[in-house]
């Protein structure tokens, strides 16, 4: 049995106390201590490329274009036997999310470590992929993009 595709955006940003990463939490009574996600979802019919399907529910979800990602590969739901994909990028000047779908009842931007604690266990990941991306960037001085210097 195949398994279900999901794909999804980590948003990031300097804040003032360093990286900063945009979160996401599902709405309805049911979900009230669920845990956060990236935004995300599954690829509409006929939509075959993941980085669209991640784009097109950012901009569903949080009302937030996406410019250029990076691809930080998947994680396989064990329970549920999805794939979440995810793709990251830096959030666009001024970008302030906010919940424009049903689906969501919170989005916003947090730091690394608050976002390791409020995401879905399986999605931490993503953090540290992201964090070992923005390490690798040529020309970037060391934790200066983490901890809000210059």
């Amino acid at each position: 049995m195949p398994r279900k595709q999901s794909a999804g955006v980590l948003l990031y940003r300097r804040g003032p106390n360093g990286l900063e990463v945009l979160i996401v939490h599902p709405s309805g009574p049911y979900n009230r201590q669920a845990p956060w996600s990236i935004p995300k979802g599954v690829p509409d019919d006929g939509e075959t490329d993941l980085e669209q399907t991640a784009r097109r529910e950012t901009q569903e979800e949080v009302g937030i274009a996406p410019g250029e990602l990076v691809y930080l590969g998947f994680i396989e739901y064990k329970k549920s036997l999805k794939d979440v994909h995810c793709f990251a990028g830096p959030a666009p000047a001024g970008a302030e999310p906010r919940p424009a779908s049903w689906e969501i009842d919170q989005a916003r931007f947090v730091p690394v470590e608050e976002a390791r604690r409020l995401l879905h266990p399986d999605q931490a990941p993503f953090l540290d992929r992201l964090l070992a991306h923005l390490a690798a960037q040529p020309g970037r001085l060391p934790g200066s993009f983490f901890h809000g210097g210059a």
